[in-house]
């Protein structure tokens, strides 16, 4: 009993429930082990019981939690329960302050100091505040509690509108991996210069909303990289792999022997694009970027100009030290390897005074790593305005992964902020009896809690700087995430609780001040209560057609009335087969070759026949399938007719799947048996597909003509939001 009081006050799990009337108990050695990566020893009967008298004494002597919650308006009860006759002061983010006491009037506090007193902010939409608060301005305050008696208390108060804003118009776009849609200018993947071309291309010329990419973060570098774009070095950066050299303004200022170098590194590079496009390559992800840097490092030896020296310095004064710790680990990375655990001891700290005199040491690659972020930016900037200049309502809609590489630079510099020891995965379900690991350690809510969430405010801000929307991968980790013990089976994990209504004020807030969109990943185990949660505040969902069934009645596809505004719509995902596959059986075909399926070939191929018969009955019944059955895009284009039919706010469309291509960017379940993140959009026989020829091709107008009936009229300004 002891240990499991002790769990539930640090938000451990004790049991879970992997279907719907079973529960199974966690083991106690789990239990121990995740309580001491969060810093409480549960080692022994007396260690337990001492740690519940430290907490429970702890919490009956705190006046206020570390952060603290306030959703405008401030109406009800307050944020925070407080004793009648406590004065309460606010220090604003802007400077201003705000005093009174509670369940007294409030007033503005007369000027004092340095700090300019604000005057009681005026009503938001028009409702009065909770007795004894005035209205609060959005943003990150500092609260300051003393009671009658003495008692004093401190907090971080974050104050959120009370949702976040939705797209003011029903929009469509396209879902791309963007290392995969390569075009003539291409060095063998995907660049920023081509997402700006897309986003241009289809705006203008398709009536699209958005453009949907996976995450941009930077790769642990190594030999070979890692290609998921999911199991990150850093998620505060991108990563310049995806950079257009040609693009970068010192580019025309090469000359002599530089220049002749540049030329040469072009002619690889064309290599490498038709190694692709041509010859049946895998993208290269290693092979672009060692000719890249070669690349970068010739045309960052130009001299910035007095104008560019000025924005780059003041770059460098907005991300501040995050910037100069992954610039630092970038460099000391190049030294000592791409995981920090193996390097000479002092260096493993990033605030030692060994690793100060190494970033002394190796100035010029830090200043190179710096540049190079810049440069990223910049070209995330002109995607974005490509975006807003077409015309596009929502613009690029970038990808937030869940987590990041143990070894990487995040983990580095952020180790307080990260559980020591642990890993984040997923629990045995229906699908996958044995659980799953993956690999990424997770943020300790009790550190991000006191830090204010300080480490996940700067990720989102970074994030939200050019982005028309924000997907957050498994979104239902901002209210609990598997935590599995390295060296443990993921069956042997347990569910770690985060403050959910903490992390998603700090999500409003943020996109709030970007003017972005946000989207939740939230397929899978979802507990009840979690999809509620996030739409109450803004956040849309993510629906998927093969999944949208009517589970609590018939089983059968769900009507498309029935579907839930709040959503992205789309029919399918990277890690799941496209259309053209799941139609034709082909996904069936490939797990089968590679040894994936579980049960006998002929009882797959037979169930999947019937659920896709079922799917072909449907879109006849509804009037979708005018070209009848067995027309391959006939069938697509009547899938997205379907889309249409719901009341979704979104609709993606998956862009291999304008141009017939049938193979998923991944297949989970397997690492070296298929080329996961490596493909480039091919068509209907394999045959990659340039952006350029995939502009001109009539099979991707055939489909969008489906949408043209909503987009054509375009109604306020692209990119407003409902107020």
């Amino acid at each position: 009993m002891g240990l499991a009081r002790l769990a539930a006050l640090h938000g451990v799990a004790t049991t879970y429930s992997p279907s719907a009337g079973v529960t199974v108990p966690v083991p106690d050695s789990t239990v121990v082990a995740v309580l001491a990566a969060l810093g409480v020893d549960a080692a022994t009967p007396d260690a337990v019981r001492a740690a519940l008298t430290a907490a429970e004494s702890a919490a009956e002597e705190r006046l206020l939690p570390p952060t603290v919650v306030a959703w405008l308006p401030v109406t009800g009860p307050p944020p925070v329960a407080l004793p009648p006759g406590a004065r309460v002061r606010v220090d604003l983010e802007d400077g201003g302050l705000l005093e009174w006491r509670e369940n007294v009037p409030p007033a503005a506090a007369p000027e004092s100091g340095a700090a300019a007193s604000a005057e009681r902010p005026p009503a938001v939409g028009g409702s009065s505040a909770a007795p004894g608060w005035p209205e609060l301005p959005t943003g990150v305050h500092r609260l300051t509690v003393r009671t009658t008696g003495g008692r004093t208390g401190s907090a971080v108060l974050v104050v959120a509108p009370e949702a976040v804003d939705q797209p003011a118009e029903r929009v469509h776009g396209f879902l791309v991996q963007l290392y995969s849609l390569l075009s003539g200018r291409s060095w063998g993947m995907g660049d920023l210069g081509d997402l700006a071309a897309l986003a241009s291309w289809a705006g203008r010329a398709l009536g699209s909303g958005f453009v949907q990419v996976n995450p941009l973060h930077a790769a642990v570098p190594g030999a070979p990289t890692d290609p998921s774009p999911y199991r990150p070095s850093s998620r505060r950066f991108p990563d310049p792999v995806h950079l257009r050299v040609e693009d970068v303004p010192e580019y025309a200022y090469v000359t002599g022997q530089d220049r002749f170098r540049l030329d040469a590194l072009l002619e690889k590079a064309a290599e490498l694009r038709a190694s692709v496009l041509e010859k049946g390559a895998l993208i290269d992800r290693d092979a672009v970027w060692r000719l890249k840097l070669r690349a970068l490092e010739l045309v960052l030896r130009v001299p910035l100009g007095p104008g560019r020296r000025a924005e780059y310095c003041a770059f460098l004064a907005e991300r501040g030290r995050a910037l100069d710790d992954h610039a630092t680990w970038c460099a000391l990375a190049e030294v000592h390897g791409a995981d920090w655990h193996a390097w000479p001891a002092g260096l493993r700290d990033p605030r030692s005074p060994e690793t100060a005199r190494a970033r002394g040491d190796l100035m010029d690659r830090v200043d190179f790593h710096c540049r190079l972020a810049w440069l990223t930016d910049e070209q995330l900037a002109a995607a974005a305005a490509a975006a807003r200049d077409a015309g596009m309502a929502v613009g690029i809609v970038h990808d937030l992964a869940v987590g990041v590489h143990p070894g990487g630079a995040d983990a580095w510099a952020q180790q307080d902020t990260f559980a020591a020891g642990m890993s984040v995965g997923a629990p045995p379900d229906a699908f996958n009896a044995r659980g799953q690991d993956w690999g990424l350690p997770p943020w300790r809510p009790d550190a991000l809690a006191a830090s204010g969430y300080a480490p996940y405010r700067g990720l989102l801000r970074g994030l939200l700087r050019h982005a028309g929307a924000l997907r957050l991968d498994h979104v239902m980790g901002l209210f609990r995430l598997w935590w599995v013990p390295v060296g443990a089976e993921p069956t042997e994990g347990t569910y770690v609780r985060y403050d959910a209504e903490a992390m998603l004020a700090v999500l409003v807030l943020e996109a709030h001040r970007a003017g972005a969109v946000v989207i939740g990943e939230d397929l899978g185990t979802v507990e009840p209560g979690v999809r509620e949660a996030l739409s109450r505040r803004g956040v849309l969902g993510t629906s998927v057609l093969w999944f949208e069934r009517d589970w609590a009645g018939s089983g059968r596809p769900l009507a498309p009335e029935d579907w839930r505004e709040g959503c992205v719509a789309t029919a399918t995902t990277h890690d799941l087969p496209s259309t053209a596959a799941r139609l034709t059986g082909e996904h069936v075909a490939l797990r089968h070759r590679l040894g994936l399926l579980t049960r006998p070939l002929d009882q797959e191929r037979t169930e999947d026949s019937a659920e896709v018969a079922e799917w072909r009955a449907c879109l006849t019944r509804l009037g979708l399938l005018p070209e009848g059955s067995h027309d391959e895009e006939g069938e697509i284009r009547a899938v997205y007719r379907f889309l249409l039919r719901t009341p979704a706010r979104m609709i993606g469309v998956w862009l291999p799947d304008a141009v017939g291509d049938r193979r998923p960017q991944n297949l989970p379940g397997t690492w070296d048996q298929y080329p996961n993140w490596r493909l480039p959009v091919a068509d209907a026989s394999g045959r990659p597909t340039t952006l350029d020829e995939l502009a001109a091709l009539p099979r991707l107008h055939a489909l969008m003509e489906v949408f043209r009936p909503v987009s054509a009229p375009r109604t306020g300004t692209p990119g407003a939001r409902p107020s």
